[in-house]
Parts: structure tokens; C-alpha cells; sequence
């Protein structure tokens, strides 16, 4: 069956737009100098040199916490920036952390990488796979320098698994998945704690206090200060914000002060110091002579979780689940290199495309011994072509519990739905065995949350282990169409089954006892006891042996 081009309206040309002023912030967090609205000079279609990259992530960023989808937080930096630029509103992420991550920088689906199954642990023995050429290494090789500020979570079991041996030539930041956003704790169960800020591969002890997102702006300003802006260079700043624990400074929270949900007031004001930040890195883009050959990218890197916050609104889903809730992502290009500029993208796009993207920008090579799933969506993006990109496999992961009505039988002798996946080819998206949940979930704003709309759709519908829609024409998923169309079902399944063939094993190693921060002076991650003058033998959170640490050593 030939499965229809991507050419239907998407979701967001349903939700109205709206751009909301923003006056509030403390002249000692922002720049003087007024916002520029970006009308410099004539684009440059064709840069003199590669083009600078800023790459913004944000973690657990919901798809409706953003200004110019009508959301109750207001944005007003990422909303000029977008508007000055190419919404990406056809534009797919994965589902939790770690799997995002692995995508954007290996250009690799999950089944390629092993790392089909949840997050990497902070007790696992495990991290992206060391054969894997990455895309910092990339753009280093295309004369880069490559810098990354904030969340790592691609492991850190061992040296090689460190950022600064993964291509990039600076790291400062988190390798854990969730750290305290002041006192840089990182906790993988009671008890289980330990300090986890890194500059390089040591421990940069005593920079607690300073909220996260304040000290990694501050340290890419420092970045840019110092580079020549005749080199190119590719700063990737993972957000740590706005994923848990809720603590803004509180002079953010103030103006959110109407809002009834205190978890939603304060994830709100996270969102706010993120638009900040995205706008003290765009000025210093200008203020240093980057910005007319830059490239700028913002992407979250999954769903939002309303039970902290984040609103999906009115996609179904959340974090963790295959409905469009979890993987639908915020994104956007801003870059006078754009051909086409102040317009929205419906061209299908997934976060491996960027790999591939960035590197044929840099002027770099990619070819398909590399392996790579994703595809150059430049001239989608900069031009308004057509996408080549048709499909996305979500994910296929086997670890996951087996839904209870799945079976061989019901994926007609094809593939067994009581396993966890979800594909989109065309405008057709289709999941089988347990999606996560499925519920519609308003935004928090109601004081007494969870009143009494909790139940307003929750659990609607039978239970399944197979699910089709249009995604496209039903943006929501409110219409399974897997009995009517039982045809298309089955051509999903089998192209279901042809990307489990080419599937690597699963890496998910049990937890490692000797990693726990007790036995490795106190540290969440690669680090040491303080020593002598802060120094002493550096030690990996999982409890290397004495030889281990020899041959580290060396």
C-alpha cells in the first residue's frame, strides 16, 4: 500500500497563537542592552566558513509549555526566536531521557545502540557504545571546536564513556540523570546520593549554591567571550531544566503567582529561566560576532509529566509513553542562513535527523556505511522541501512487561503485540502492547488539582494491545481506526517486524553494588575524595577494582 505524504495540517494549526510581552525579569539576570528583533543583515545563504551551531535541550519540556502554543507560561525569547525563524510542529523526540540523547548524538535509532530499554542508571555499568563515531567527533573532524555544558546521562561507567572522549573538547556539567539544581546531589534511591557537577573528568567541587541553569549560561557566555568567532564552533547546551526537583529562585515564581497548581507554578517559573538563558546565549551570539553565521536549534527531549508541572496539552500522553504526548516535541530553527525564514514547518522530522543535518552544514561527510537512521532535513527546513524523511520507528523495546492481551495471533501472524513499540509511516502511527498512559490530561491550573476533571477522559475507550491512528487528520488519538483498516495494521506490523531484524541486543546491566557514592568519596559520578588541595585518586560511581583503577591511571 503506498502510504500518503505528510501533507495534511498538523495539530498546532488548530491552536491559536499568541506572542505575550514579558517585562518582569531582574535587570541582574538579563542583559541592558534591549532584546534585538533580528533585522540585521540580509540572510547569507552561502556562509564564507561552516556555520556556528548552538544546540539548546531541554529536559521534560511538555509540548504546550511554550509561549506561542497558547500556554499559560510566557516565553517571549523562544517565541520571537521561533517566529523569526522555522517552527518545527511535525518534529519527534523519544519518550524519556537517555534514549533522546543517544539519537541526537549517534543519529541511530534505540535498536541500533542497544539502549532499547528505559535510562542508563547511575548504579549500571553501561554508556553509549564506544564504536559508535558521535556527533561532536563529527564536527571535530570538520574543524570544530566542540564544547558541552549540562546533562550528559550517556554513561560514565569508564573513562571512554566521558563526553570529553566522545568528541567533545570541554565538559562541564551532570552525567547522572537528575541532579539537585543547587547543591548538585545526584540520588538513585534513599540513601544513595552523591555530589555530581564535572568540569572535564574531574570533579568540580565547591560551584554548589548557584542555580543550575544560571551557572551553564554563565559558563557558554564565557565560551563564546573567549573563542575566535572565525572558527567554527558547535556549543551543545543540555538544560538540566526543567525536569525535577521544582526549585526556581523564587523571584521567578512571583508573576506565576496566579496560577493555583503550586507544581505547575513553579515548573512555570523553570520554563521562565530557561527563555532567559536562551536569550543572554543569543545576545552574547551577537555581542561576540557569531550570530550572523550561527545556526541555532531548540529542541526538548521528550514529553512533558503533568503530575510535575508540564502539560502536553491536548495531545494524549505524557513522558514515558509512545502516545503523541511523549514524543510530539517542542522544536525550532533560528539562523540568517535560512532561505525561507518566518514560517512553520510540517515536514516530518526526528531528532536523529540532526546528526546527519549538522554535519553536511559543517561541511562534513556522512555515507551510508555509517549507519546512520537519520536524514539531512536542511532544505526542508531551510527552504520548505519536501522531507525525506516518510517514516520513524519509536521504539521497540522487549525489556519492557508484556502487555496482557497481546499475541502473535492478534498482530495476524506478524508480530507479537504484547511487545512494546510504536511506528509512524505516512500520516498512520501505530503502537501495540502498553503504550503507557493514555489520558488527556488539562493543564494544572485549577487549585484543587486533582479535582474533580481529573476523570474527565481518564481510561476512555476498551483496553488494547493494538492501536492505529491518523495522525495527521486525528492528532489527539481519539480515534483507533485498527479494526476498520485492518490492511494498514498489517503493512505496520511488517515493517515492525523488518526493523527488529536489523535490532541489537539490549544493554541493561544489573546494578553494580560498588558503585554507590559511600564507597567513591562521596561522589555521583566520576570523581574522588577530596584529598590533599582537592586532589586523590579518581574513582568511577561504580566501584572500580584496584586494578581497574590502575589501568585507568594510565
Amino acid at each position: 500500500m503506498a502510504m500518503n505524504a505528510l501533507t495534511g495540517l498538523s495539530m498546532v494549526s488548530l491552536l491559536s497563537l499568541g506572542y505575550m510581552s514579558w517585562d518582569w525579569v531582574k535587570p541582574d539576570q538579563m542583559e541592558n542592552e534591549p532584546f534585538s528583533d533580528f533585522k540585521g543583515k540580509k540572510p547569507e545563504f552561502k556562509p564564507r566558513q561552516p556555520p556556528h551551531i548552538i544546540f539548546f535541550l531541554t529536559d521534560d519540556q511538555g509540548f504546550h509549555d511554550i509561549g506561542y502554543h497558547s500556554s499559560d507560561i510566557r516565553t517571549p525569547t523562544l517565541d520571537k526566536l521561533a517566529a523569526e525563524g522555522v517552527k518545527l510542529e511535525n518534529y519527534y523526540v523519544q519518550p524519556i531521557c537517555t534514549p533522546s540523547r543517544s539519537q541526537l548524538i549517534t543519529g541511530r535509532y534505540q535498536i541500533h545502540t542497544g539502549l532499547q530499554h528505559s535510562i542508563i542508571r547511575p548504579l549500571q555499568p553501561n554508556c553509549l557504545p564506544l564504536d559508535m563515531v558521535t556527533l561532536p567527533q563529527k564536527l571535530r573532524e570538520a574543524g570544530y571546536a566542540t564544547h558541552m555544558v549540562g546533562k550528559w546521562h550517556l554513561g560514565f561507567y569508564k573513562r571512554a564513556c566521558l563526553p570529553t572522549r566522545r568528541g567533545f573538547d570541554t565538559f562541564f556539567g551532570s552525567l547522572t540523570g537528575s541532579v539537585d539544581y543547587y547543591t548538585y546531589d545526584s540520588c538513585d534511591g534513599p540513601g544513595m546520593c552523591g555530589y555530581d557537577l564535572h568540569e572535564g573528568e574531574g570533579v568540580a567541587w565547591g560551584r554548589g549554591g548557584k542555580y543550575s541553569t544560571h551557572l551553564y549560561t554563565q559558563r557558554v557566555r564565557k565560551i563564546l567571550a573567549a573563542h575566535d568567532p572565525h572558527r567554527p564552533v558547535f556549543i551543545f547546551l543540555s538544560f538540566q531544566a526543567v525536569h525535577t526537583p521544582l526549585r526556581p529562585p523564587k523571584g521567578y515564581i512571583y508573576p506565576y503567582r496566579g496560577i493555583g497548581n503550586v507544581g505547575r507554578r513553579k515548573y512555570s517559573a523553570m520554563v521562565s529561566i530557561v527563555d532567559e538563558a536562551v536569550r543572554n546565549v543569543t545576545y552574547a551570539l551577537r555581542k561576540y560576532g557569531y550570530y550572523q553565521n550561527s545556526v541555532i536549534v531548540f529542541s526538548t527531549d521528550n514529553g512533558g509529566q503533568p503530575f510535575s508541572g508540564g502539560s502536553n496539552w491536548p495531545l494524549r500522553g505524557r513522558k514515558g509513553t509512545y502516545w503523541e504526548g511523549g514524543v510530539r516535541g517542542l522544536g525550532f530553527v533560528h539562523s540568517p542562513l535560512l532561505r525561507r525564514r518566518r514560517r512553520v514547518s510540517r515536514a516530518l522530522v526526528h531528532i536523529t535527523d540532526w546528526y546527519p543535518t549538522l554535519v553536511a552544514l559543517a561541511g562534513g561527510n556522512v555515507s551510508r556505511a555509517d549507519g546512520l537512521d537519520g536524514y539531512d532535513v536542511w532544505p526542508a527546513l531551510s527552504e520548505g522541501r519536501e522531507s525525506p524523511r516518510r517514516e520513524i520507528l519509536h521504539n521497540i523495546d522487549p525489556l519492557h512487561v508484556r502487555a496482557n492481551l497481546g499475541s502473535w495471533r492478534d498482530g495476524f501472524g506478524i508480530w507479537d503485540t504484547a511487545v512494546q513499540a510504536a511506528i509512524r509511516v505516512g500520516d498512520w502511527k501505530l503502537l501495540t502492547g502498553d503504550p503507557g498512559h493514555g489520558d488527556w490530561v488539562p493543564p494544572q491550573t485549577l487549585a484543587n488539582f486533582p479535582g474533580n476533571w481529573w476523570n474527565l477522559e481518564r481510561g476512555a475507550g476498551p483496553r488494547n494491545s493494538v492501536w492505529l491512528f491518523n495522525v495527521t487528520g486525528d492528532p489527539y488519538e481519539r480515534h483507533d481506526l485498527s479494526r476498520q483498516r485492518p490492511d494498514v495494521v498489517k503493512e505496520l506490523l511488517a515493517r515492525l517486524a523488518h526493523h527488529n531484524r536489523t535490532a541489537v541486543a539490549v544493554r541493561y546491566p544489573d546494578a553494580d553494588p560498588r558503585a554507590s557514592p559511600d564507597l567513591n568519596g562521596g561522589v555521583g559520578a566520576l570523581g574522588g575524595g577530596r584529598g590533599r588541595a582537592g586532589e586523590g585518586r579518581q574513582r568511577f560511581w561504580r566501584g572500580s577494582t584496584q586494578k581497574e583503577l590502575e589501568q585507568e591511571q594510565e
